[in-house]
């Protein structure tokens, strides 16, 4: 038995010499891929993409609000920031919403002074 015993042992040691690199090689990759690729720009935050999906839902919404004022018949190329803010206040107020969003208000002001 012991002869056995011994010979399984080193079966398993010659096993785990051999296996010993790729476990060694598993865990550092592990470990260093998330860091690398972080660092190198393959992952995102979720606030991150929450930002730019807001970006967008205000671009369009601005878009519309000027869109909207524009043909109220409204010239709003020459008009000044107030008079602007207020057409932009008075169109920005999408539907299902009581008050105008501040973001989409000054996007569309600026939109509209082009």
């Amino acid at each position: 038995m012991s002869s056995s015993t011994t010979t399984m042992r080193e079966t398993m040691a010659a096993k785990w010499a051999a296996a010993k690199p790729l476990a060694i090689a598993l865990v550092v990759g592990l470990v260093a891929g998330p860091i690398i690729s972080g660092i190198t720009g393959y992952q995102i935050r979720a606030s991150t993409a929450q930002a730019a999906a807001r970006a967008g839902i205000v671009e369009q919404q601005a878009a519309f609000c000027a869109e909207r004022a524009r043909a109220s018949g409204s010239v709003t190329g020459t008009l000044d920031y107030q008079t602007r803010n207020n057409l932009a206040r008075q169109f920005a107020v999408m539907a299902g919403a009581a008050t105008p969003d501040p973001d989409v208000v000054y996007a569309c002001s600026t939109k509209l002074s082009t």
